[in-house]
């Protein structure tokens, strides 16, 4: 494919490479993977995450950067390229970014938050003696239901204020508000210049968190009771493995951990060099992704084994909630650490050079597309690329403020769910369907051998046609025990349907202006590059000052290149 597109590339690839081990690794490494480990029974839960990541992880990441480096577009035409009847999928994935966006950027707000407040001697949560405590807290962990610690007061009742239910709406934390600006502050000056500015960016963020990681777990392992935590990471419950469920959460956590769909690294493998090795990059990303899943595993459950020696309970026993082993159990271990405010700091600000390394991804995904799709118009609106992502970080935290009133935690748990879990996994099946079943692993395998030279090997061919996200399940949205009413769990579906509606509306109009009967209809909907019969119809625009062609509405919306135009004999 020509590389006929003056587009920005990563000054080196290593940007690319360290942005995308940013991208996949995140939040859900530090919290979601050690808790799925611990309700799941410890090692047990290693078996099938590491089978899940080589036979799931592995190829569905290859297959979504090929796409990316090779058609050199976002979600939106990349998929409108190769299949138009599923253009909308890659418009969902953009549409799954953003909303996404909007509410991960209130887990960068609590960072912040917490590591402002780690500046204080004692810790605020290192003690019952202040304000917002209530007669049951407690300064050491507990797994009593009539007591609280004193860090889980300090997460829901001043930090949060939390209320009772998604019913009781109550008033804007100020406090949360402007910290949330800051937030979006950070995410735009990182990424305002496009790649050139994310990829200088990366060199910190992403390599940070490792050595804060290995810091705290050097510091851990030397704690009383750390051995029992690790032991109990480490060595399965066979018993565990005859349960679905287990199998099904490590399948979850490899496509949400990686960020298969979510079109993130797709768009970013879009500013490669045509001739990169994507396999090397696939690698490095799906497995650094998994080592530090696990290293993170093994600083959570040392710090568990710690805080089960302080109570004299096994570790089993301990009170463990998601988000509460960043936020509730981490902040409770510091605070029976040498030194706290260090470790705390560290600790948090750790926590924030995850979520903006993903955060970058997600609005990546937004501002790639709309400029793929429209930015002639884009540039004669704002002027310069600068002020259009601007706008964008404006909106997002506009539309991010409900997340930080008191009922947010429930609005940011509602989001998620729906979003994270419900809408990707329908995103990703029909992304399957879309590139391996109507594209073709054929043409894929060729696509790759023109820009490498070689071909995929048999193993990554049968996982493209076989292997797919098919273990799906669905569970009321939760936090904590709070079951949201059944009007709310509605709310869920109307988020989840803002970005699945786009795949049946983009095969509908796909449909709607094909000419011919229905069947002719079907047959140019899933011919790839093509609509061969309204090619005398496609309006066709001079490339515009910068290079970049001014794309077409139509109904593939996407640019032809000559070589493509010839290959499909247009």
């Amino acid at each position: 494919m020509e590389q006929q597109l003056n587009r920005p590339t990563w000054s080196r690839q290593i940007e690319f490479t360290l942005a995308g081990i940013g991208c996949a690794v995140g939040l859900g490494n530090v919290w979601r993977f050690p808790y799925l480990c611990y309700r799941s029974g410890g090692g047990a839960f290693l078996v099938p995450y590491l089978f899940m990541l080589v036979v799931l992880g592995i190829p569905l990441l290859y297959m979504e950067l090929i796409v990316g480096q090779y058609t050199r577009r976002g979600p939106v035409h990349a998929l409108a390229i190769l299949c138009p009847l599923l253009k909308g999928v890659g418009m969902a994935s953009v549409a799954i970014s953003f909303i996404m966006c909007i509410y991960y950027n209130l887990v960068i707000t609590w960072a912040l938050y917490y590591l402002f407040s780690s500046f204080q001697t004692p810790l605020p949560w290192q003690s019952c003696n202040n304000t917002w405590n209530t007669p049951n807290c407690t300064s050491q962990a507990t797994n009593s239901s009539y007591t609280s610690t004193a860090s889980q007061e300090f997460f829901k009742l001043k930090m949060l204020e939390q209320t009772s239910g998604v019913e009781e709406a109550g008033e804007i934390r100020w406090e949360l508000c402007l910290i949330l600006l800051l937030g979006w502050t950070l995410i735009y000056f990182c990424i305002f210049k496009g790649v050139k500015s994310t990829g200088k960016v990366v060199y910190f963020t992403a390599l940070f968190p490792y050595v804060v990681l290995i810091a705290l777990l050097i510091n851990n392992v030397q704690l009383p009771g750390a051995l029992d935590g690790i032991k109990f990471f480490i060595v399965p419950q066979w018993d565990k493995l005859l349960s679905l469920e287990v199998w099904v959460n490590a399948a979850a956590q490899i496509f949400n951990s990686i960020g298969i769909g979510f079109g993130s690294l797709m768009a970013m493998s879009s500013y490669n060099s045509f001739n990169n090795n994507v396999l090397k990059d696939t690698l490095t990303i799906a497995i650094l992704n998994s080592l530090t899943s696990i290293l993170a595993g093994f600083v959570i459950f040392s710090a568990l084994g710690y805080m089960s020696y302080l109570q004299g309970i096994s570790v089993s026993d301990l009170a463990v909630d998601g988000p509460g082993l960043v936020f509730i159990v981490y902040p409770q271990a510091f605070s029976n650490m040498p030194v706290p405010q260090l470790w705390a700091v560290m600790f948090f600000f750790m926590l924030l050079c995850l979520g903006l390394d993903s955060e970058f991804a997600m609005v990546e995904v937004l501002v790639t597309s709309v400029m793929d799709q429209f930015y002639p118009s884009v540039i004669k609106i704002f002027k310069r690329k600068e002020l259009f992502i601007l706008a964008i970080c404006s909106v997002a935290f506009l539309l991010g403020i409900p997340c930080v009133m008191q009922v947010g935690i429930y609005i940011f748990q509602l989001m998620d769910h729906y979003t994270a879990i419900v809408s990707i996994m329908f995103l990703a099946f029909f992304e399957i369907i879309a590139i391996c079943w109507s594209y073709g692993v054929t043409r894929l395998s060729d696509n790759l051998e023109e820009m490498t030279g070689r071909r995929p090997n048999i193993f990554f061919r049968l996982c493209w046609l076989i292997i797919g996200p098919v273990l799906i399940t669905f569970k009321p949205a939760r936090y904590g025990d709070y079951v949201f009413p059944p009007w709310a769990q509605g709310v869920g579906w109307v988020i989840a349907m803002a970005s699945i509606i786009w795949i049946p509306l983009g095969a509908i109009h796909t449909l709607w202006v094909l000419p011919g009967p229905f069947m002719q209809k079907m047959k140019l909907s899933i011919t790839p590059y093509a609509l061969k019969e309204i090619k005398s119809k496609m309006p066709y625009y001079e490339r515009g000052g910068d290079g970049l062609p001014d794309i077409a509405v139509i109904s593939s919306n996407f640019y032809l290149p000559e070589k493509l135009k010839t290959q499909t004999n247009l």
